[in-house]
Formats: C-alpha cells, sequence, structure tokens
C-alpha cells in the first residue's frame, strides 16, 4: 500500500516566511570527496541544491500568485506539482545535514578541536538570526510595535539548530567509534518520524512561545523540530555511507542502487512495515505512528531523488547550475523580500495574491527564477572579484 499523503496540509504554505507558511537551504562551501586517489567534489550535490532551490522559487511564486479558480479540482498535472513541490524541503534538509555531517567526519576524532565545530555552532547561530530578521516588519518597529509572528520558528530557524543539534551529538559521541555516531543519527530519524503525531498532541501552555514554537505548530511554526530534524539526522547517516565507501572502486553504481532501493522500500512498504510490527509487538505507540508513515515514504522519495542525480552527476555538471547550488542561502533571503515582502512588507504577494492566469503564472515563474538567480550570482562574482 502505498501512502502519498500530500505534503501541504490544511493549505497551509510551509515555505512562506512571513505567514507561517515558510523553505528551506543554507549556504555551506562546496565539499571534496575522494572518489580516486585524487579528491573530486561531489558536484551533484550541488546540482542536487540547485534543483532544490529551484523548485522553492517556482512553488513559492505559483503557490502565492495564482488564482484560486485553477486550484479547486485540482487535476493530475496540478497535484502532481503540488506533490512534487513538498519534496523541495526535505531535500534541503537531507542535503544539509549530509554536507555537514560529512565535513565532521573527515576529522572525526578532534572533538572541540574539529574546525567544523565552531563553524557549525556559528553558521548555525547565523541561519537563526537570519531567520527572526526576515520575519521582522520593520515599518512595524519603528512605530513601537512587532508583528505577532515574530516568533514563529520557519526553515532557517529550523535548519540552525539542526546543524547545532548535530554538532552536540558529535561531542558526545566522537570518543567512541564513528559508527556509533551514524547509528545515533538514524536512530533519532526513526524515532523523530514515528513520534511526529504523538509529540504534535501534547500541551505546550507551560513553556514561552518562542520555545514551544520550535515543538509544535499550535501558534503557526511549520517547520517544527519533530520531525524536521529527522530529515537532518538522515542525511547525516547517509554521509556516512559515502565516507566509508566513496574512495572504493565502482562505488557510484552501487551507490546508486542501494540508494534507490532503499528509497524505493521506503516509499512502497514502510506503511505495511509500521503496521505489521505494530501488530506483532501488540505496541500502541507503533498503532499511533501509522499516520506518520507518509514521513518514511517522503524519505524514500528524497533518497529516489538522490539516486536520479548521482546517476546523471556527469551531466548535471554545468558551471551555472553548480554556482545556483553554492548561493543558495542568498537566493533564499533574495526571494523571501521579493515575493513576501520579507522586512518590507512590500512584496508581490501583497499586491497580486492569488489573483493571476495560468498563462501569466507560468511566464512570471520563469522571469521569478531568472531574475533572482541573475542577481545573486552576478553579486557573487561582483563579490569574489573585490575581496577574492
Amino acid at each position: 500500500m502505498v501512502r502519498f499523503i500530500p505534503y501541504i496540509k490544511n493549505n497551509i504554505d510551509p515555505f512562506n516566511p512571513i505567514r507561517a507558511e515558510p523553505l528551506e537551504q543554507i549556504n555551506i562551501e562546496p565539499v571534496k570527496f575522494p572518489d580516486r586517489p585524487n579528491s573530486e567534489r561531489l558536484s551533484f550535490i550541488d546540482a542536487l541544491r540547485a534543483w532544490a532551490i529551484l523548485m522553492m522559487l517556482q512553488g513559492h511564486f505559483v503557490s502565492a500568485l495564482l488564482a484560486e479558480g485553477y486550484r479547486e479540482g485540482g487535476g493530475t498535472t496540478y497535484l502532481a506539482w503540488a506533490y512534487l513541490r513538498g519534496v523541495t524541503a526535505p531535500v534541503f534538509f537531507t542535503v544539509t545535514g549530509f554536507i555537514f555531517t560529512y565535513l565532521l567526519f573527515k576529522k572525526y576524532e578532534k572533538g572541540w578541536s574539529n574546525p567544523r565545530v565552531k563553524k557549525g555552532i556559528k553558521r548555525g547561530g547565523l541561519l537563526i538570526l537570519i531567520g527572526y530578521v526576515l520575519q521582522i516588519r520593520f515599518g512595524l518597529l519603528l512605530e513601537g510595535s512587532i508583528n505577532a509572528s515574530f516568533d514563529i520558528v520557519h526553515v532557517l530557524q529550523c535548519l540552525g539548530l539542526s546543524m547545532i543539534l548535530i554538532v552536540a551529538l558529535y561531542l558526545a559521541t566522537y570518543k567512541f567509534n564513528k559508527y556509533l555516531f551514524q547509528i545515533l543519527l538514524g536512530s533519532i530519524t526513526i524515532l523523530l518520524f514515528l513520534s511526529s503525531g504523538t509529540v504534535g498532541q501534547w500541551e505546550y501552555g507551560f513553556l514561552p512561545d518562542w520555545f514551544s514554537n520550535y515543538i509544535t505548530r499550535e501558534n503557526g511554526s511549520v517547520f517544527t523540530m519533530v520531525p524536521w530534524f529527522g530529515f537532518a539526522t538522515a542525511g547525516g547517516c547517509l554521509s556516512g555511507f559515502f565516507l566509508s565507501n566513496l574512495a572504493k572502486h565502482g562505488f557510484y553504481p552501487k551507490a546508486f542502487l542501494i540508494v534507490l532501493s532503499i528509497g524505493a522500500l521506503l516509499i512502497f512498504q514502510s506503511y505495511e512495515f509500521i503496521r505489521d510490527l505494530g501488530i506483532l509487538a501488540d505496541i500502541r505507540f507503533l498503532h499511533s505512528a501509522l499516520d506518520d508513515s507518509y514521513l518514511f515514504a517522503r524519505l524514500g522519495v528524497v533518497l529516489v531523488v538522490f539516486a536520479i542525480f548521482i546517476l546523471l552527476r556527469n551531466i548535471l555538471n554545468h558551471k551555472i547550475l553548480l554556482d545556483i547550488g553554492q548561493n543558495t542561502l542568498a537566493i533564499y533571503i533574495l526571494h523571501a523580500m521579493v515575493l513576501y515582502g520579507s522586512i518590507t512588507g512590500h512584496g508581490l504577494s501583497r499586491y497580486f495574491h492569488h489573483s493571476l492566469s495560468l498563462s501569466q503564472v507560468v511566464l512570471g515563474a520563469l522571469f521569478f527564477l531568472t531574475a533572482i538567480c541573475s542577481v545573486v550570482l552576478m553579486a557573487d562574482r561582483k563579490a569574489k572579484r573585490l575581496f577574492g
């Protein structure tokens, strides 16, 4: 039984950074992996991040501006678009966990001396700060008030805290075998996915709102740590597999088959496995976790996409595409300001919310993608020329 449960529930856009409807990704320096005795950059990761950020741009544009009449009834094309759009956030979280944890793995025994520890804490804190700044309406701030949605947790805050937690897990396990760290990351993914529904039903009124927003969606947060941290730890677990095997001969074909097979199993068998295990063990927790099996299926889709990019790694290596994948944070910030009016309160969604025809949205999305990416890439090249 396949559980293709739509990611977007209750008509909430999980990517809008202004209205409790936020994405997704951070800008981490390119990674080099040893494929042979010589090291080469795993360029398909940058290509995968580029695909995810482009999916985010068009998805946000269409979702924010397409007229209601084109959504009603939800034809096959629209439903397919909505489902694929829902893969964007899991891809970003998984790839972020993959890259960052791989860099920790490279100098695993160093502990606090590992340069990625301090860099990870600083980067995680910066993402959290940027996430909150994007939610400030400075017009209201100048009037002596602040918008009510300021402390809602969106993607950047969740990604930032995820990085900091991965660092904490690393510091707790670096004195042991690195496989313990890898197993711990995978176990956290399973636990968070299985407990997502249960945790969401608990009451958090005794906690300050800014804190509880990281746990519950009650106040409008969508990117809560449960289950989204689970995608980051899944990526971290996968990075251990790459670390251990990437230098071996014929790794890529084997990696493609393994990642694809695991992804297919998660998509087609996760519901049945949880159901049968619950019946066999008669554990109430597993019965209640059935509704959360879609998270495993969604991770399976991410792995299938991952496998496709492994297969096409020698094709999807154009410099522009890779540059886009290396500048996702800047692209995210600019798109949030232009589309949603982050900081200023004046964005396209304010003036054209759910008002454009299908043809207008398609042409507009193409222009939006081109304009945002062009501005960011030109600024990046200019900065490199000026500052090296």
